[in-house]
């Protein structure tokens, strides 16, 4: 079959620069499932997004649908036919239906019996056919949340389109695309290229653009320019750019023909922190800011222009003259801010509700300090220190600083803490406390910070579940999902001997108003391990080895973690399989039988049995000192040398014999046994 590329393009007014990567990987992502469910055929796909414009570009797609041979089976010959040998209705409606004569319709022999059957062939659409459906539905399930009209037009776009390409090899497809009739013109740079360009090819779309349109169409080239002449303009002015990836492709998305231009800022604005200035230059102006090699700022910013301006110092003194009262702005809210001390701001904590059923971000702070003060006290952590961070984290969201830039929460109460003479420790810990910010992201560097990091994230969860704010499917205002893996992380990460349940339930006690207590704990508990199961999944283990530890219920996420390490271990052992099947044995035995748990092992009678007694009594006593320790591999080590004993035993031993007392010691043999193994996991869950 015949192949070609295709070319489809949509141009419009400035697309969100924010949202350009999710709508084209959408665009293309529809595109290709459409392909797929249509059976065309194609060897590599491509996108292009720029400012103005969506492209697909789809090389070697099959021509048509490949025909299709279809056999339908009709009613049964017992039916076909009338007494008179004339065709019945059902088969002359069978005929009908298959638009053929009933003397073309054939019989078809099973072993199950004979049927009337048609068998046709089904001629494929053609590609030109049936592309443009295709992409109208990709273009109605764009995740698009807010769609606008315009003019006359009763469709529908995140902007208004003003052309629409679609090609098959040099030939137009045409159809009509968000009431646009599709050609083969597309237009280049608003300013330097605003004619119509004719693309005669669809593998010539990117060159024609960029050598008549003066638009570089793909957005990984833009970025990749981006980040180039932006090194390059920094190592101009002897310093390294600090580019933020994010604000690397949101300036690809606001430029066609991305331009560098280096504007300088007075030096007096590099006294305040960092932060401020990159989060002024990177937030409000989209100016990669300059650093020195030691990470100190340098007075300089780079932008990017959309032109190829014949006076370019006229953009940096435009862009200069912005940034300083920008600068300016920062300056004065540090200025106000560094009136009083960080404490001082305590106070306006009560005039900030955090949610109606738990009050107020003052009183959040009061059951963060008692919570801290829990924590630290069991991990050997500065109590003091702990509490005065605890007390301070939330201070800085009243400052006028944060209240210009959400994002410096933390940030800027760990400079105010320095400043006001704070213990280092505090301040990191004030910053650090709402780590980890996203999945991977980096946890608190100190016992402090996570201790006040594990309050705030204990707090919360217990709080809102109490409140009756659990989280359904995609709905988590309250990023609980998040707190809960940031929970499980710092516990881990950090080899940190805490009890979930007893963290859950001292945070239960602090809330003043009614709710069930021990539904909730349960329910922030299961939640909670949840998440844990993620995280083991993500980290390699396996479900059943997940299953196989919490069927014991530790209630320390470390622990746990030691546990599944060990089971992970333990199955690589030769005996592995064969104990585990074992243990299933046990334990279905041990279920149907009534004999209690408690019962000590009497007399036995088979020497296999005694024999099994003994070693199960001699490896109770060495696994002792390794569960002490926690040494749950080395434990499931000795244990997998009960192999043979355990079954020699189940070759030559009959557990509910005749003998009652004997069924007895015998159960009470394997509960010893179980007991010992259920000491580090359930081995049982584990699948052959």
């Amino acid at each position: 079959m015949t192949t070609q590329h295709l070319l489809f393009e949509l141009g419009c007014e400035e697309l969100p620069p924010k949202t350009l990567v999710k709508l084209s990987n959408a665009l293309t992502s529809g595109i290709v499932q459409g392909l797929h469910d249509a059976e065309l055929a194609f060897s590599s796909v491509k996108s292009y997004a720029a400012t103005r414009r969506l492209a697909v570009f789809i090389e070697n797609l099959a021509g048509a649908q490949v025909d299709k041979t279809v056999q339908k089976r009709g009613p049964a010959i017992q039916g076909a036919f009338q007494a008179d040998g004339t065709p019945s209705k059902a088969a002359l409606a069978f005929a009908q239906s298959c638009n053929v004569e009933f003397e073309q319709l054939e019989r078809l022999k099973t072993d199950k019996g004979e049927w009337l059957a048609c068998t046709q062939t089904i001629a494929g659409q053609t590609t030109q056919q049936l592309i443009g459906d295709i992409i109208r539905k990709s273009i109605s399930l764009l995740p698009i949340a807010k769609r606008m009209r315009w003019g006359s037009f009763a469709t529908e776009f995140v902007r208004p389109v003003h052309w629409a390409v679609l090609l098959y090899g040099e030939q137009i497809v045409e159809t009509d695309i968000l009431g646009l009739q599709t050609g083969n013109q597309t237009r280049g740079h608003r300013f330097h290229a605003p004619q119509f360009i004719v693309i005669d090819k669809p593998e010539h779309y990117a060159d024609l653009l960029l050598s008549q349109g003066k638009v570089i169409a793909d957005l990984n080239v833009r970025q990749a320019q981006i980040r180039s002449d932006a090194e390059k303009a920094a190592s101009a002015v002897q310093g390294i750019a600090h580019i933020d990836d994010d604000l690397l492709e949101e300036i690809a998305a606001l430029n066609e023909l991305p331009v560098p231009i280096t504007g300088h800022f007075d030096e007096r604005f590099l006294a305040l922190p960092a932060e401020v200035l990159i989060t002024t230059m990177q937030e409000n102006q989209k100016y990669f800011p300059v650093k020195n090699a030691d990470g100190s700022l340098r007075p300089y910013f780079i932008t990017f222009s959309n032109i190829q301006s014949t006076r370019p110092q006229s953009i940096q003194d435009g862009n200069e003259r912005v940034v300083t009262p920008r600068l300016s702005d920062a300056e004065f809210f540090w200025k106000q801010d560094r009136k009083k001390s960080l404490a001082d701001f305590s106070s306006r904590l009560e005039t900030i509700v955090f949610q109606e059923k738990l009050g107020t971000v003052a009183q959040k702070v009061s059951r963060l300090v008692t919570l801290s003060d829990t924590i630290a006290s069991q991990i050997g952590a500065d109590v003091e220190l702990a509490k005065r961070a605890a007390f301070l984290a939330k201070n800085d969201l009243m400052t006028e600083m944060v209240g210009e830039f959400g994002n410096l929460q933390g940030i800027m109460g760990r400079y105010y803490a320095l400043a006001d003479g704070e213990n280092p420790l505090v301040a990191k810990a004030i910053e650090e406390h709402y780590l980890p910010k996203q999945a991977g992201g980096a946890t608190p560097s100190n016992e402090i910070g996570c201790v006040v990091a594990l309050a705030e994230k204990i707090d919360t969860l217990v709080g809102i579940f109490s409140a009756g704010l659990i989280p359904t499917g995609d709905k988590d205002p309250y990023a609980l999902r998040r707190a809960a893996l940031g929970v499980l992380r710092i516990l881990i990460e950090h080899e940190l001997k805490l009890d979930i349940h007893a963290l859950i339930a001292v945070a239960s006690t602090l809330f003043t108003h009614e709710f069930d207590h021990a539904a909730t704990q349960k329910l922030v508990a299961d939640f909670i391990f949840e998440r844990l199961k993620g995280y083991c999944l993500d980290k390699g283990f396996s479900a059943d080895e997940f299953e196989a530890v919490l069927a014991v219920s530790p209630t320390q996420p470390f622990d746990f973690m030691q546990r599944l390490q060990a089971v992970k271990a333990f199955r690589q052992l030769p005996q592995a399989e064969s104990l585990a099947a074992a243990n299933k044995r046990i334990l279905n035995i041990l279920k149907k039988s009534d004999s209690p748990a408690s019962q000590t092992v009497g007399n036995l009678v088979e020497p296999v049995e005694i024999a099994l007694l003994e070693l199960a009594n001699q490896s109770a006593k060495d696994i002792a000192p390794l569960l002490e320790t926690r040494n749950y591999q080395a434990a499931l080590a000795r244990l997998a040398e009960l192999k043979e004993p355990v079954d020699a035993f189940f070759d030559g031993v009959m557990v509910n014999c005749d003998d009652l007392a004997l069924r007895a010691n015998r159960l009470a043999l394997l509960n010893l046994l179980s007991k010992q193994f259920l000491e580090c996991a359930d081995i049982s869950k584990l699948q052959a």
